[in-house]
C-alpha cells in the first residue's frame, strides 16, 4: 500500500473528513522525494559544504539546508491545503496569501534538514515536520498565533530519514506508520504498520562530550547508565549520531532514551520546540513512549516564540521515567 493509498484509506474511516490533511501529507512526501534525490547526489554534484550564510540561530547553513528549505516552501506554497509555513531556517513564518491558501485550514512547521553537519561525512540525516489546524479566521492570511500552539494540539507529525533506505514515518491520533521509498517506482510504500516504541531499551543517546557542562543530577544518571547491573541489563550502550531523526528512529524501533538536556552553556536546552521537540515527542507518544523537558511533558509547553528552545528527554517509557526520577 502506497502513502497515497494509505492516507485515502484512513480518510474514509471518518465520514466528515475532507481529505485536506491527507493531501498535505502527500505534498510533504513529494517534497521529500526531491530532497532525497539531491541527498543521493552528495559527492557527485556541487551540493556539499557550507552555503556561506548563517540561519536565525547563528548556525552555519549547508547547501543542502538551503535547497531543502526552498523545496518544502515551494511545494507547500503550490499546495491548495497549506495556509503558511514556519521553518527552522527562516527568521519569521511565511503566510501564503493566494485565494486557496487563505481558505486553507492548516499550517506546517518543519526542520528541512536535521543533522546537516552529517552531510559531508555521508551519515544519516532527515526532515522533520508537523501540522496544526490554524486558529485564525479563514479567508485571511494566517498569523503567528497559528504557529505558537502547544504540541498536544498537533493534527499530524512526521519525519523522513535519508539513510541506507529512505523512510517516511508519520503519526496521527490513529497511530504511527512507516513507509519506505521504493526507488524503482518512486513511491513511499507501507513497510512498518502501527509502530510501537518498546517500553524499555538498552541504549542511551546523549552528547557525552558535554558532560562537564551538565549538573550533578544529570551526571549521576549517566553514571547509573554506565554502572554494571546484570538484572537491569546495565551498563547501557551509548549511541549518538548527532542527528535527532537518526537517533530517534533507532529509539522508536528498538527502544532507548534520547537526551539533549540543558547545560551551563545552553540553560534552556538547544533543540527547537516547534520544529524538533514537539513533532518528535508527538510521534514517540503516539507510539507509547514519553517526551519530557525534565520538568513537564514537551507537548504541554506553550511556545512563546518561533525559535524557542527546550531541554528534552524522550524515548521508551520506563527509561524516561527512570531518568526523570533521578534528575528531579
Amino acid at each position: 500500500m502506497t502513502l497515497d493509498e494509505f492516507t485515502i484509506y484512513q480518510t474514509r474511516q471518518f465520514p466528515n473528513a475532507t481529505g485536506e490533511l491527507s493531501t498535505l501529507l502527500r505534498d510533504i512526501g513529494l517534497a521529500c522525494k526531491f530532497i532525497n534525490k539531491q541527498v543521493n547526489k552528495a559527492g557527485l554534484a556541487d551540493i556539499l559544504g557550507a552555503h556561506g550564510a548563517v540561519n536565525v540561530q547563528g548556525e552555519e547553513q549547508m547547501k543542502l539546508d538551503v535547497y531543502s528549505n526552498e523545496v518544502l516552501i515551494n511545494v507547500l506554497r503550490n499546495s491548495s491545503e497549506c495556509a503558511g509555513i514556519a521553518s527552522e531556517e527562516n527568521d519569521h513564518f511565511v503566510a501564503f496569501d493566494d485565494i486557496h491558501s487563505v481558505n486553507s485550514k492548516y499550517v506546517v512547521m518543519f526542520d528541512p534538514l536535521d543533522g546537516s553537519s552529517n552531510i559531508d561525512v555521508n551519515a544519516s540525516i532527515g526532515t522533520i515536520f508537523c501540522i496544526y489546524k490554524r486558529k485564525s479566521a479563514l479567508g485571511q492570511p494566517c498569523t503567528e498565533e497559528d504557529f505558537l500552539q502547544k504540541g498536544k494540539n498537533l493534527m499530524a507529525a512526521g519525519y523522513v530519514i535519508y539513510g541506507s533506505s529512505t523512510m517516511l514515518v508519520y503519526a496521527t491520533r490513529l497511530g504511527v506508520n512507516g513507509f519506505t521509498l521504493e526507488p524503482s517506482v518512486g513511491e513511499f510504500c507501507l513497510s512498518h504498520k502501527d509502530m510501537k516504541c518498546p517500553e524499555n531499551g538498552k541504549v542511551y543517546s546523549i552528547n557525552q562530550g558535554n558532560t562537564c557542562k551538565y549538573d550533578d543530577k544529570l551526571k549521576s544518571f549517566l553514571e547509573y547508565c554506565m554502572e554494571e547491573d546484570k538484572e537491569s541489563g546495565r551498563p547501557f550502550s551509548h549511541r549518538y549520531i548527532g542527528s535527532m531523526v537518526a537517533d530517534l528512529h533507532r529509539t522508536l524501533i528498538k527502544g532507548g532514551l534520547f537526551m539533549y538536556p540543558a547545560d551551563s552553556k545552553n540553560p534552556n536546552g538547544k533543540l527547537r520546540l516547534i520544529y524538533e521537540c514537539n513533532p518528535m515527542s508527538y510521534i514517540i507518544e503516539m507510539a507509547g513512549g514519553i517526551g519530557s523537558t525534565g520538568t513537564q511533558p514537551v507537548l504541554e509547553v506553550t511556545p512563546t516564540e518561533l525559535h524557542m528552545r527546550v531541554p528534552i528527554f524522550i524515548g521508551s517509557k520506563k527509561m524516561v521515567e527512570k531518568a526523570l526520577s533521578l534528575i528531579q
